[in-house]
């Protein structure tokens, strides 16, 4: 299970989205479709024409050794 802090907030991008888009066109439609910071830390959900298949984006996960 992935917890996300508490002021994570969800996007959804409420059109269909082509699924065949790498990581860097769904940023592309987080800056552009949604306004949003690609790099911030909060979560983008996409789904297809169907509405049968998800993909989300999740923001890089960092982690403190030590």
């Amino acid at each position: 299970m992935i917890s996300f802090g508490s002021n994570t907030k969800v996007y959804l991008a409420t059109g269909a989205t082509d699924m065949r888009k790498a990581i860097n066109g769904l940023m592309v439609l987080v800056q552009d479709v949604l306004e949003a910071d690609p790099f911030s830390s909060h979560l983008f959900v996409f789904c297809n024409r169907l509405r049968n298949r998800v993909t989300f984006c999740v923001p890089p996960i960092q982690y403190q050794v030590g």
